[in-house]
């Protein structure tokens, strides 16, 4: 059967990049998180292709974005860290959507107030509110761009007065792409985010899941003890793991250090994590996908079917008593 999230791949695939809008210029592009890093420079790379004068594109990049942006410069594009440089005269402007950083917020202020179009990019399904405000200032964009019709639908939910745009997700599709075929990988790949939640305690609710992972790994993995690596999130600082490593000797456990994202889940039969957007990565790439929050956590938000949900399973359910 071709679930929905199947159906979304093959579409991105047929659309060309004439589908793409137009980006008037001089451009301002400022980002900090991967996830909307990730998916803005996929369609500056496409629009880049059909032509653009990216002499006219500046960037002004910190955190993850930074990185990703070193691996795959688009050339004639100029990079600087001086924001309101970059705002300098700019027509339009296209954002991030990150938490980890106030970068993105203060580019949107910045935008308002000298009357630059502002565009910002979610790359997500949840807290679209929230990605807009930095202590108690709210500050929308003029424009919402997101890569598929469940983002889309909340964009018109959340933020009903902001105009919103669907674009191809061309990330997602050049990540599907590029995968190994499934075939006979032996390994589980589990995909690391940050999680920030009452439910969690004194530990993050990143180490929370994994903790319900690691009690319930042989029902994921049927009974094969499969090798496991984890992922750990462009965000996460070095070393943030080795000590629940160290603690789970049971578990053949250890870092992934593959250089992208693609190469790692080609690697892998099964993909875990909590709601992180590499989890729909891959799904898209035929591999079983599931998410590992705890009952005591909110139910995985991400919107697409296919999903195995570890705390759905009945020996779980009865374990907790519900």
């Amino acid at each position: 059967m071709v679930n929905r999230m199947t159906s979304s791949i093959t579409a991105v695939f047929v659309m060309t990049e004439t589908t793409l809008p137009h980006l008037d210029v001089p451009l301002a592009v400022v980002c900090h998180d991967a996830g909307a890093a990730n998916l803005v420079f996929a369609w500056l790379r496409a629009i880049a292709r059909s032509g653009a004068d990216t002499n006219k594109w500046r960037l002004c990049l910190d955190g993850p974005a930074a990185r990703l942006w070193r691996q795959s410069p688009i050339p004639g594009a100029s990079v600087s860290d001086d924001l309101a440089g970059v705002l300098d005269g700019a027509h339009t402007l296209l954002s991030g959507t990150g938490w980890a950083s106030r970068l993105e917020h203060e580019a949107r202020v910045l935008a308002a107030q000298r009357g630059v179009r502002s565009i910002a990019a979610i790359d997500h399904w949840v807290n679209y509110r929230a990605r807009f405000e930095r202590g108690g200032e709210t500050c929308l964009p003029d424009e919402i761009w997101v890569g598929d019709e469940f983002a889309l639908a909340e964009v018109r939910r959340a933020l009903p007065s902001v105009p919103a745009r669907q674009l191809p997700n061309l990330y997602l599709a050049e990540c599907a792409e590029v995968i190994a075929p499934l075939a006979s990988q032996s390994e589980l790949l589990y995909v690391l985010e940050p999680i920030r939640a009452d439910w969690a305690g004194a530990q993050g609710g990143e180490f929370a899941a994994l903790d319900f992972f690691a009690r319930h790994y042989k029902y994921v993995v049927a009974g094969e003890p499969l090798a496991v690596r984890l992922r750990p999130h462009p965000s996460d600082a070095p070393g943030k793991y080795d000590a629940w490593i160290a603690a789970h000797p049971d578990i053949a456990v250890k870092l992934d250090d593959s250089p992208t994202l693609a190469e790692a889940i080609g690697h892998a039969r099964i993909v875990c994590g909590a709601e992180t957007f590499a989890m729909v990565v891959a799904l898209a790439a035929g591999r079983r996908v599931w998410s590992t929050l705890p009952p005591q956590a909110h139910r995985c938000r991400l919107p697409q079917e296919g999903i195995v949900h570890l705390r759905d399973l009945p020996d779980i359910l009865d374990e907790v008593g519900t």
